[in-house]
């Protein structure tokens, strides 16, 4: 079992709210959610920064 499939299937295990959402298949919307997290991680968005005129 690779890496990501032993964290899909610790992820799999689904939290209260998403046992309300009842998923059809946990471990698809685990490798999804652990996909665009490994995403997010890689390539994170630049930082926005306002200029105090925006703050106000």
């Amino acid at each position: 079992m690779g890496e990501v499939e032993k964290r899909a299937e610790t992820r799999a295990h689904l939290l209260p709210e998403e046992e309300r959402a009842d998923s059809d298949d946990p471990r698809a919307q685990a490798r999804a959610v652990l996909k665009e997290s490994e995403e997010r991680t890689e390539k994170p968005e630049p930082e926005q920064r306002r200029t105090p005129e925006e703050s106000a």
